[in-house]
């Protein structure tokens, strides 16, 4: 019957009452997909033919259960659980702890520190995703990824940054609602997603801001528009990537878990 030869679909791409008699993700010369899946770090090539056999792989939204499929991984969009997998052989991801005093480009006139001195050697080409000003610290992401990168800077995305400021205390109970409910700024509201105490010692505390705006400075002018100077600044996650405990000027790269995580987060 007709039915019998109905692909498994991922509802999240195709309608209920969507039909195609032919599995469209077959890609003549492409590279077995167990194979592709392993080498993205997905997990052994012999579990990877598990999953596909138990149809948790999608290629391009369709349910992909056949041992021997053909794929190209630099063209076609494959999920694994849901989580994109990214399979593009020239594409990187990197998380950076930018040190103060470095310019947040990749050559400064001026002859500044410049990201280019830390990553001009690992790919062609990377984008650094948003900015940090010179003299704040903390987590960069970096990729050649545009797509992404343009996505994970896009406010209509709501992607989260988390930054701890060292300012002098102590805090009123009532910063955290003010920052919430929205600062006026010259170039106009801003509203914190959430704020908390980190820490309190004499007359300096540490705070904890979240926002997804990406506009120059917005913390720091936030923060003395409230009456708080910043003394120091560190951004210590973006969206599902956190700093952890890289050191300042070091970079290593996104883990899979990470990558897929940043692609659902701006619903790539």
């Amino acid at each position: 019957m007709k039915a019998a030869r109905q692909p498994l679909r991922d509802r999240d791409f195709y309608p209920d009452d969507y039909t195609d008699e032919r599995d469209t993700t077959e890609v003549p010369n492409g590279v077995r997909l167990q194979k592709v899946l392993a080498q993205a770090g997905v997990a052994s090539r012999r579990a990877c033919e598990e999953m596909i056999g138990d149809g948790r792989v999608t290629v391009n939204g369709q349910v992909v259960r056949r041992f021997g499929a053909k794929v190209d991984p630099a063209t076609q969009v494959i999920h694994v659980d849901g989580k994109r997998v990214p399979t593009a052989p020239d594409l990187v991801y990197y998380a950076m702890n930018k040190p103060i005093g470095v310019v947040s480009t990749m050559s400064d006139p001026q002859g500044r520190p410049c990201l280019a001195d830390y990553v001009e050697e690992l790919a062609p080409r990377l984008f650094h995703v948003g900015r940090l000003d010179t003299e704040t610290e903390g987590l960069l992401l970096l990729t050649n990824d545009g797509e992404l990168a343009n996505r994970l800077t896009h406010p209509s995305y709501g992607v989260q940054k988390k930054y701890w400021a060292k300012v002098p205390g102590p805090i009123p109970r009532d910063l955290g609602r003010r920052l919430k409910q929205g600062i006026e700024l010259e170039d106009g509201l801003v509203k914190a997603d959430s704020f908390a105490i980190v820490q309190e010692h004499g007359q300096q505390a540490l705070v904890e801001v979240v926002l997804h705006e990406g506009r120059k400075h917005v913390v720091r002018r936030m923060l003395e528009v409230a009456g708080h100077r910043v003394i120091d600044l560190a951004r210590i996650e973006f969206g599902p990537v956190k700093l952890g405990r890289t050191k300042a000027g070091t970079v290593r790269a996104l883990t899979l878990k990470e990558v897929g995580e940043l692609y659902a987060a701006v619903k790539l």
